[in-house]
């Protein structure tokens, strides 16, 4: 006697990324994944205290941080990478967490695979297309010559005529890295960024809904999660609830580093 389970991504799907990682702390899995411009080291920290209850595993999405680069960039195949990751670490459910694109991500996973998601939390970001809100960031970066950049201080530079926030200059130059014949160069694959960025924008809503625990952590000085999406985001994650933390941005992990650590230690450990 046995079931036979439908797995979204059928034998032979597309290319198997294997995506770069860190791992810390024992017990039930749960995965965080970063948002646009992001990769893992801008949750390490969050993830070393998380350690302290489970087993976590944070990782660079495609074209990020130090996974490998392609072509092909949308929610889709974000997903079939967190499909693969979680199989080839034989993980048969996790606890995951995301973070604006990495929330989509998240979503993503959950509704094609909803046996793979025991719990989910989305922070700052809605089941919903978005309008364009990075295009002076992009231009900032393409604009940088950072190939014959003698410092990170001329990288600071370039970017300060485009974008005077100091918080997102720093941010952002996480991304670089140093060339051994000199300058610099950036660790995202830009290019593709930009080439699909209407599809990080996009969000497509799936046949059935997601039925396990989901948690939307929404910033109160933030315009990403609006109270009309409450509808929207429970027709598709039906057992989701939606908590606003009043003094926080897009940013929630750097805002209400330890309000979101708390809320997420407390979701996780539900029975």
């Amino acid at each position: 006697m046995f079931s036979l389970v439908f797995s979204y991504f059928a034998p032979g799907y597309r290319e198997m990324m294997e995506l770069n990682y860190k791992t810390f702390g024992h017990g039930e899995p749960v995965i965080i994944l970063h948002g646009l411009f992001g990769m893992l080291d801008n949750w390490q920290q969050f993830a070393r205290e998380l350690a302290n209850d489970f087993s976590v595993f944070i990782i660079d999405q495609r074209n990020h941080g130090k996974s490998p680069h392609s072509d092909a960039f949308n929610y889709e195949v974000m997903a079939e990478d967190l499909f693969h990751f979680m199989e080839s670490h034989f993980m048969f459910e996790a606890f995951v967490l995301g973070h604006s694109m990495g929330g989509k991500t998240a979503m993503q996973m959950a509704l094609m695979e909803p046996d793979m998601v025991q719990k989910l939390i989305v922070v700052d970001i809605a089941p919903k297309p978005y309008p364009p809100g990075h295009i002076e960031i992009m231009q900032a970066l393409s604009s940088v010559s950072i190939g014959t950049a003698e410092s990170r201080s001329d990288v600071n530079q370039a970017l300060k005529k485009y974008i005077p926030q100091k918080g997102v200059r720093q941010f952002l130059m996480k991304n670089l890295t140093r060339e051994k014949g000199g300058g610099y160069r950036w660790k995202m694959n830009l290019d593709v960024i930009m080439q699909h960025y209407d599809k990080i924008l996009d969000f497509n809503p799936m046949a059935y809904p997601f039925e396990n625990p989901a948690l939307f952590v929404r910033g109160g000085k933030s315009e990403y999660i609006q109270d009309g999406d409450y509808t929207l985001i429970r027709e598709q994650f039906l057992e989701a609830r939606v908590e606003t933390i009043p003094h926080a941005g897009h940013w929630v992990h750097v805002d209400a580093y330890q309000e979101l650590l708390d809320m997420t230690r407390d979701f996780f450990n539900e029975i």
